[in-house]
C-alpha cells in the first residue's frame, strides 16, 4: 500500500498530489527551514539549524506571516527557487 497524504484544506475537489522522493543525502543540498508561525516552532528550527551547521550544511530561513492562512504564493515561489529540501516546523 502506498503513502496516503491527507489535505486538511477545505477543497471540494482536491487536486491529486504525489509526494516527491526524499533525497538520500543532504550533502550540497540547499535546505530551507520554514516557520509556519505557530508558537515555539522557531525554537525547533533554531536547534535544527544549529545541528545542520555542525555538519557544515547551510540553511535558509523562511516564515509564513500567519499559521491561519495558506502560504503566500510569492513566498512559495521564492522557496521553490532557492531550496532543494524544505523542513517546516509545527509546534505548540
Amino acid at each position: 500500500m502506498g503513502l496516503i497524504v491527507l489535505d486538511p484544506t477545505d477543497e471540494r475537489a482536491p487536486g491529486e498530489r504525489v509526494p516527491l522522493a526524499r533525497p538520500v543525502l543532504l550533502d550540497g543540498a540547499r535546505i530551507g527551514l520554514l516557520d509556519i508561525s505557530k508558537a515555539r516552532g522557531n525554537v525547533f528550527l533554531d536547534r535544527l539549524a544549529e545541528l545542520l551547521a555542525e555538519r557544515g550544511t547551510a540553511v535558509r530561513r523562511y516564515a509564513k506571516p500567519t499559521f491561519a492562512k495558506p502560504m503566500p504564493p510569492d513566498l512559495r515561489k521564492e522557496i521553490a527557487a532557492e531550496c532543494d529540501v524544505v523542513i517546516s516546523a509545527l509546534a505548540d
